[in-house]
């Protein structure tokens, strides 16, 4: 059945997740997770099911977003808004070790689900929350989705050229970034309870990771007194840096971050002797300079074909790569044996699609199996009456009164 193969062999294969989250953030760190060997199941609106599940661009009704994210999970159709619903969900968490939740601050407690009554039944339960803007602080209570986090916590203010405006990520940069450390905080917190037996709340807020990756904005202010600003392609840290076009169109990045690989590029655009010339001599001069800089790079890339000026890079050790679309990510060998899994198991997918696995490798650990999409409710029936020792009889009433979905009623 559909989402039943979680890794046998994983760090942490025997972990069960119930996860309450939807849309992004929290479903991405319940992937995690299961990426890793635990076992996933996905509690959605039994109607609706999770709001992803609208997602597009979509392949015969099927988001393709919903399914990168929780392809392997299992579904359960329970109704939070009803009394008998929200006491299933609090008879399941007795039984898991970490509960994954999205909610507003507040919203769980409010539902009688808050930790003061599932860490009383279940002592070493681990609950991951990621919220907008946190458990904590005066803004705890504003609802928060990924473009908010990104421009509050500066990132869109420093992405995009100086003569633009300030501009957002076209993709769930935030909520990935949150998912990826709720799961880390989670994993951290199974630690802990091995030595101590107690479980813990993780508190992400979907800002705070990301204020962390994007620099030193912060600390550039506070220590120095500066506002950083757009640079467009470059860090405003280190020169030459970049994004650069060839004479056949195609585009290339070129990172000289340090002393070494500097000298190595001008090596090899035939102009050794620029390492020599006090404006390009060290990084804070290259800095100063940059625009020259950056011009005798763009020029040299400018004469030759992308594929030239790749093979003459790499001879000589400097960090490049070409800038791929998805069909170059899909046809690179690299990419093929390392990074690109299938998604199986689904007839309206097929067999040969593919998507980015996990985020990490271990040597001891083979990876995933990605089987399926669950259909919302896909294994309500399968679930509650292992997990909760529920009857027919007792899932047809619960079905009947629209508390559970995916279980036939008569």
């Amino acid at each position: 059945m559909a989402g039943n193969r979680p890794g046998a062999d994983g760090p942490l294969a025997g972990v069960r997740v119930l996860e309450l989250g939807s849309m992004y953030a929290a479903p991405t760190a319940g992937r995690m997770l299961r990426d890793f060997g635990a076992e996933v199941v996905k509690v959605e609106d039994p109607i609706a099911g999770d709001y992803a599940r609208q997602w597009v661009p979509q392949k015969d009704g099927l988001s393709l977003g919903f399914s990168r994210i929780n392809a392997g999970k299992r579904s359960v159709g329970i109704d939070l808004r009803e009394k008998d619903g929200r006491e299933l969900v609090r008879r399941m968490a007795s039984g898991v070790d970490v509960v994954v939740e999205s909610f507003r601050p507040g919203r769980l407690e409010s539902w009688g689900l808050g930790y003061d009554v599932l860490g009383a039944d279940n002592p070493g339960l681990v609950l991951a929350r990621v919220s907008g803007f946190g458990q904590t602080g005066p803004y705890r209570s504003r609802p928060g989705f990924g473009t908010v986090a990104e421009t509050a916590g500066g990132f869109a203010q420093i992405n995009g050229w100086p003569d633009s405006p300030p501009t957002s990520p076209p993709f769930g940069f935030a909520d990935s970034i949150a998912g990826i450390s709720a799961a880390m905080g989670t994993a951290m917190a199974l630690y802990r309870r091995e030595h101590t037996g107690c479980g813990d709340v993780v508190d992400v807020a979907l800002y705070e990771p990301l204020m962390f990756i994007i620099g030193d904005l912060v600390l550039k202010y506070t220590a120095l007194g500066e506002v950083q600003g757009r640079v467009g392609n470059g860090t405003g840290a280190a020169s030459p840096r970049g994004i650069y076009e060839a004479a056949d169109g195609r585009f290339l990045s070129i990172a000289a971050s340090n002393q070494s690989i500097a000298a190595r590029l001008f090596a090899a655009m035939g102009r050794p002797e620029l390492v020599e010339d006090p404006r390009f001599a060290t990084n804070a001069a290259r800095l100063r300079n940059n625009d020259l800089v950056q011009k005798q790079v763009s020029d040299w890339v400018g004469s030759l074909p992308r594929d030239r000026v790749l093979a003459v890079l790499e001879e000589a050790e400097v960090v490049c790569s070409p800038v791929n679309d998805a069909g170059d990510i899909v046809a690179d060998p690299h990419f093929l044996e390392r990074t690109l899994v299938n998604i199986t198991g689904s007839d309206v997918l097929g067999p040969s699609v593919l998507t980015p696995g996990p985020v990490l490798h271990m040597a001891g650990y083979s990876g995933p199996v990605y089987d399926g999409v669950p259909a919302v409710g896909e294994h309500t029936r399968q679930v509650l009456a292992d997990a909760l020792e529920l009857s027919d009889g007792e899932l047809a009433e619960l079905a009947g009164r629209g508390v559970i979905g995916g279980v036939p009623t008569g």
